[in-house]
């Protein structure tokens, strides 16, 4: 029986969709690599999927099921309910999240939106809300078959009139419409490279609106005879897409990360989540980087974090803390810089949170912050101050994500092997084929 909350929402979705002549609403859910899956129904269903789901066939995505138990069904959250300002007026269409369930109706272990939800209640067992603001980085190309910049300009650059320019900012729009507020966009530092930072807030609505954000940017960047690409490292030479998590937790509206005594502001709960990340942070990094191309991305020289180290401020290491505002209080978080747009932000909001949850529980000691430049130390000297690697591969972050009780722990037994399995597919299939680099190095002098 659906409890009052549930029925209200349900009635403001019904009602919406009808003083918005909607016609069709899509039905959104990912698989366990973070592609977007779904289909359509007619706003006749609505009140019916609502109460009761919509059967699906959930075999034919990856990770969902084996073939012997495909029978799912998705139940859209009117909580996501929002029109796709991009389509037209008259007969409009909308889009929900689903959460998805098994035929007998218990929570999918395989639906990563489930998964990150588990986490979130945890957190919530120990009084905290998890709080995230994620900043988008990607690449705007002229086709998806070939990484051609579609601008030169860099850092910062205003290129107002420009086409790029357009699109970005018909992004920001349309987001602002859907109500997913944007904090700054601008452009990047490499050639016809972008960045979108969403504004915070929790981590499941979060997790929502980043999957919608890239799904918007692809969307418009079409309609407009373009291709925008979160590929972690689409041009050699240039900068790769990252996507850093400023995080924090809250208990009630006090920031739980605050300490106003602490030289940098930061609370003996906000030190232990940061030894939690960085204690963790080789074994997540097959979540939070989980592509062959992920670790182009992750190597010295290209402003993307390659050891394992924390500071205050400096922008070379994997965790910063970033400045203290005066009277916002509510703006001490932590950054973490090595997750890429390519990753599936429900399962890395969740192994995050799961890390930092870990150094808050067992009381991780924090090393101390590396405010040198960690990429100008020799070898020894970070060996000297205990500042470890980042993997180097797929095939290093799986080897360290087997050995995983907290990635198994935060994902659950079905994503887990799932994801494992996927990912060991994958790096032996680019084991196994000879690239452009091989054949240009090698062929004429071999």
């Amino acid at each position: 029986m659906m409890n009052d909350d549930r029925a209200a929402e349900r009635e403001y979705v019904l009602r919406s969709a009808r003083d918005n002549d909607v016609k069709f609403i899509r039905l959104w859910f990912t698989d366990i690599l973070g592609n977007l899956k779904g289909f359509a129904i007619t706003v006749d269903d609505l009140e019916d999927a609502i109460e009761r789901g919509v059967g699906f066939d959930g075999s034919a995505i990856e990770g969902f099921a084996r073939i012997n138990e495909s029978d799912m069904r998705a139940f859209p959250d009117p909580a996501t309910f929002t029109l796709l300002p991009w389509r037209p007026r008259q007969n409009a269409v909308a889009r929900m999240f689903c959460d998805i369930t098994t035929p007998d109706g218990k929570l999918f272990a395989g639906d990563p939106r489930s998964a990150l939800k588990r986490n979130l209640e945890r957190a919530a067992g120990l009084g905290y809300t998890y709080y995230v603001g994620p900043e988008l980085e990607f690449f705007y190309l002229k086709d998806q078959n070939t990484p051609e910049p579609l601008d030169h300009f860099g850092y910062y650059d205003q290129q107002s009139t420009h086409p790029t320019a357009d699109l970005r900012r018909d992004t920001v729009l349309n987001l602002a419409d859907m109500g997913i507020p944007v904090k700054y966009s601008h452009h990047e530092g490499a050639p016809s490279q972008h960045e979108i930072d969403l504004q915070y807030t929790d981590a499941l609505t979060m997790a929502d609106n980043v999957t919608t954000a890239k799904l918007v940017i692809k969307e418009l960047a079409q309609l407009r005879d373009a291709y925008a690409s979160f590929m972690p490292k689409p041009l050699t030479g240039e900068n790769g897409s990252g996507m850093h998590v400023h995080q924090s937790l809250f208990l009630g509206d006090q920031n739980a990360f605050f300490e106003p005594e602490d030289e940098s502001h930061l609370s003996e709960t906000g030190k232990r989540f940061i030894a939690g990340l960085l204690h963790h942070a080789r074994e997540i990094t097959l979540v939070t980087n989980q592509w062959v191309n992920s670790y182009k991305r992750l190597v010295p020289g290209y402003e993307a974090p390659v050891y394992v180290s924390w500071a205050r401020v400096n922008r070379s290491d994997l965790v910063r803390v970033p400045a203290y505002k005066p009277g916002y209080e509510s703006s001490i978080r932590v950054e973490y810089r090595a997750p890429d747009p390519a990753c599936n932000p429900y399962l890395a909001f969740s192994v995050m949170l799961a890390a930092g949850l870990k150094g808050i529980e067992e009381d991780y000691p924090l090393p101390l912050p590396i405010e040198d430049n960690v990429f100008e130390m020799s070898t020894a000297e970070r060996q000297s101050r205990g500042i470890g690697n980042l993997p180097g591969s797929l095939g290093e972050a799986l080897s360290l994500a087997r050995d995983s009780e907290l990635l198994q722990e935060a994902l659950g037994e079905h994503i887990y092997g799932g994801l494992i399995r996927n990912k060991e597919r994958e790096w032996s299939d680019y084991r196994a084929t000879v690239t452009d680099y091989e054949v240009r190095n090698y062929l004429p002098v071999l």
